[in-house]
């Protein structure tokens, strides 16, 4: 009796909130929430801010005495610690062990975010709701129109990868507020939406490809150009990520766009980006080269499977089929590294998860795309920017195969500039990992806005020749 009063104690000091910082290169923010069910079990959800990332189920979560233990089975992840006073001193378990000590806190530390707008404006925002023609998709969006008489030069702002929100909403981040805002001020209308089953916006993301989301982007166009403040004759597209592969689906087969913007935009076929882009990922969380290169033959034969497979079952199967033939020929610690699998049980969470997140309409169809198709079609003018520090749209091979196509399209003029410093998002990074994105303040670099601004001023609002990047001829 007295044994069970002390774990009740002990469990009781446990509940709330705890928050602490994953030594991994860089300080990685943790939270844990711990509560008793109804039926007075305890359990737990963790938080990863810096990575944007919330209310993670954690599973086996366990007090004996004054020892803490729970799974995050999601992650193939763990951590344990021991409780005294207002600490829990303990290690995180991701295929390596890093030292995770957390503190009892009220309320979470929360994000500082200088650049997001904040009212009142020097222009006119309007929170509106549109539909497509035929009426079966509807849209909610943001609309920035500049003070004074128009009609003013128009943008519309298409989204990355993932169910995304007008603002382009990410670890509190809001760089599509940020460019609205930044480019109204100077004289430009930007449409902003969200994205299919996000927000205001009807429709199913989960089954829909970026094939849908070109008809959305589509849809959202149509209604940009019907307003009456918009020049008719100079309205663009500003696409982010895979917004720059959509941006010129849509300007190749359409007559009504002057200009688009590529951020961080796909030059190469999109099998060898994701490739490029594990491999850089990888070294940047310090795994080693050897690994890494060990890695790429079985990634490419995932990729085969995705594309041949007929349903997820038959992928499944295939899959641990090839698991097993690399884990035999591989050694251990770059399977270990690269995939987090080191026995039957750690092999299942793997196919499991690859399955679920890679064989989807979406990936599969992503993984088959070739943006030359497009930019060798266009006939608008182009700026093709992206950070030198990207670590998922890697700049030189992609601004390199961006040029490589425009040189065989009618584009009227384009531009084709890698920005030192600066991250996929924008932000000019320090440690420039991945992990790093919601540790920054800096939402978009206001080297890359004002290079954006300028280069509208000139090629769209003005008539004059394109100024091309010295390092590109």
């Amino acid at each position: 009796m007295i044994t069970m009063t002390g774990f009740c104690q002990s469990e009781s000091r446990l509940l709330g909130n705890w928050e602490g910082k994953i030594n991994a290169g860089t300080g990685i923010r943790v939270v844990f929430h711990f509560v008793k069910d109804s039926l007075g079990n305890l359990s737990a959800t963790m938080d990863s801010p810096d990575q944007g990332a919330k209310d993670i189920p954690c599973n086996n979560v366990k007090m004996q005495g004054d020892s803490v233990f729970l799974q995050i089975l999601s992650a193939n992840g763990n951590y344990s610690g021991l409780l005294t006073d207002s600490t829990i001193r303990g290690k995180w378990k991701q295929g390596l062990f890093f030292k995770l000590d957390l503190k009892k806190v009220d309320k979470i530390t929360g994000l500082k975010r200088p650049q997001n707008p904040q009212p009142p404006f020097p222009y006119k925002s309007e929170d509106i709701e549109y539909d497509n023609k035929e009426k079966t998709m509807h849209y909610g969006a943001t609309i920035t129109i500049p003070p004074g008489k128009g009609p003013f030069p128009a943008v519309l702002l298409i989204t990355g990868s993932g169910a995304q929100n007008r603002d382009e909403e990410i670890m509190e981040h809001k760089p599509f507020a940020v460019l609205a805002d930044y480019l109204s001020r100077r004289g430009v209308i930007v449409l902003r939406a969200d994205d299919r089953g996000v927000g205001k916006s009807t429709g199913d993301f989960g089954s829909s490809t970026t094939a849908d989301f070109a008809i959305d982007a589509g849809n959202s166009l149509d209604y940009l150009t019907s307003r009456p403040e918009v020049d008719a004759k100079k309205i663009g597209l500003i696409g982010h990520s895979e917004g720059g592969m959509i941006a010129p689906v849509l300007a190749a087969k359409r007559k009504d766009i002057d200009f688009i913007i590529l951020l961080a935009g796909p030059g190469e076929k999109i099998s060898k980006l994701m490739e490029d882009q594990n491999a850089a990922l990888y070294q940047s969380v310090g795994i080693n080269e050897k690994a890494i290169h060990a890695f790429r033959p079985f990634f490419r034969e995932m990729v085969a499977l995705i594309n041949e497979s007929k349903d997820s079952s038959v992928f499944s199967q295939k899959l641990e089929m090839t698991l097993d033939e690399w884990r035999k020929n591989t050694a251990p610690a770059y399977v270990l590294a690269t995939t987090r699998v080191y026995n039957d049980s750690s092999q299942k969470v793997f196919i499991e998860s690859i399955t679920s997140t890679l064989y989807t309409p979406w990936f599969r169809y992503f993984l088959q795309f070739d943006p030359q198709v497009y930019l060798q079609q266009l006939h608008c003018k182009v700026l093709a920017l992206n950070g030198e520090k990207d670590l998922q749209v890697a700049s030189k091979s992609n601004l390199a195969a961006i040029k490589q196509a425009l040189q065989k399209s009618q584009a009227k003029k384009y531009d084709i500039i890698e920005i030192p410093r600066l991250n996929h998002l924008f932000q000019t990074c320090k440690n420039c990992t991945v992990m790093e994105y919601g540790q920054l303040e800096e939402t978009f670099s206001p080297v890359a806005l004002t290079l954006l601004g300028n280069w509208i001023d000139k090629n769209v609002k003005t008539e004059k020749k394109p100024f091309h990047n010295k390092a590109d001829q």
